[in-house]
């Protein structure tokens, strides 16, 4: 039987109770909501918090909001609100696409956003989604709010720049118009963490040329965007060529490693595969042309 270490436990009752319980509880405390990385890494010992803080009475994290240069997303949204929620079906299906294929429905009706972005898992797929989306974090603590953009939030596999006594509240994404996202993930079973995974943003300019793109991949080593492969895009006519190239060029920015779940060169042609297709379905949603 695995059983955690001991812990204390308390029950947050608004923000401001979930800081001020962290700054009682101290470095060693952690913040848990839907568990679902947490409890089984607590099980194993690879994690031993000293204290527990539930933040799951805490509503007023859970939203998707829509304003009218920005969507706002609460930390404590869950999967299955991401994919049921028709704001982010009219701007942002890459959401759906990504949300259905996270582990099983269990996980997606328990698990949240804001914990799945806390985990920092390199294989997590709204973390890659995030940041195809040019997404900020808002945190706040004892000393107040601050914003971070996902590359200044993740600092490294499993480790994020969130302080001891700081709360991830809300996930905000700019609005662009003649824009579409798309996401696909290849894994070995249903529910099984992904072999590869890509995601891409594309908005359009009146012209049909590329205005902006964003290309994100999970669980191949790459943890930030790949710029070179996104600039073969930018202000140019997204032909299949120019798609390819792009996507050879995201594929070569990739450091895979060999594992149970496949070679590095099996998941290299896997990055340049499924990047080619999500941003010709991006650009095809841009344009209208594909739910």
């Amino acid at each position: 039987m695995q059983i955690s270490a001991p812990f204390d436990y308390a029950r947050a009752t608004s923000v401001d109770d979930a800081i001020a319980l962290l700054e009682k509880f101290g470095e060693e405390s952690r913040i848990i909501a839907g568990g679902h990385s947490l409890l089984p890494m607590m099980k194993l010992r690879l994690a031993r918090p000293e204290a527990l803080v539930d933040i799951n009475q805490l509503t007023e994290l859970s939203h998707v909001t829509e304003e009218p240069d920005r969507i706002r997303i609460g930390a404590m949204t869950r999967h299955v609100e991401l994919i049921a929620s028709p704001v982010l079906a009219r701007h942002f299906p890459i959401f759906g696409d990504a949300g259905r294929v996270i582990a099983d429905p269990l996980v997606r009706n328990r698990g949240t956003i804001g914990g799945s972005l806390c985990q920092a898992d390199p294989g997590e797929d709204l973390t890659a989604v995030c940041i195809v989306l040019d997404a900020t974090v808002v945190l706040r603590g004892p000393g107040g709010e601050r914003t971070l953009t996902m590359g200044d939030f993740h600092l490294g596999p499993y480790t994020t720049a969130a302080a001891h006594d700081e709360i991830l509240t809300e996930i905000r994404i700019p609005l662009r118009p003649r824009s579409g996202s798309a996401y696909e993930k290849v894994e070995r079973r249903v529910g099984d963490y992904a072999v590869a995974a890509a995601g891409a943003s594309v908005a359009l300019a009146e012209d049909g040329s590329v205005a902006e793109i964003g290309i994100g991949l999970a669980a191949v080593g790459l943890d930030e965007r790949p710029a070179a492969a996104e600039a073969v895009l930018r202000g140019q006519a997204p032909t299949p060529e120019r798609i390819a190239e792009a996507a050879k060029a995201t594929a070569a920015a990739t450091e895979p490693v060999d594992d149970l779940r496949g070679t590095a060169e099996y998941k290299r042609h896997l990055a340049e595969e499924l990047t080619k297709r999500v941003i010709a379905r991006a650009i095809a949603r841009a344009k209208g042309t594909q739910a």
